[in-house]
């Protein structure tokens, strides 16, 4: 997998607690998911958060993509 995301999304204990955000920006990887999933478009996002690049967007996805695909689910008896 294309893992260009690295270049983009970091995660700092010193920033939002530990949370991933794209690198240089205290914008957090589950903030711009979010702003997605309410219907934002990558667009829409960029106008709103100037500073951004679609690059950054598309890092997003493929970093959640990434940890979704590492995910494991364990049935309960």
């Amino acid at each position: 997998m294309n893992e260009a995301w690295r270049d983009r999304i970091t995660v700092d204990p010193s920033i939002l607690v530990g949370k991933s955000i794209i690198k240089g920006t205290r914008i957090s990887v589950e903030l711009i998911l979010d702003l997605l999933a309410n219907g934002w478009t990558v667009d829409t996002i960029l106008e709103n958060y100037p500073h951004l690049k679609k690059e950054d967007v598309n890092a997003v996805l493929k970093y959640a993509t990434e940890i979704l695909k590492e995910e494991r689910v364990y049935p309960l008896p």
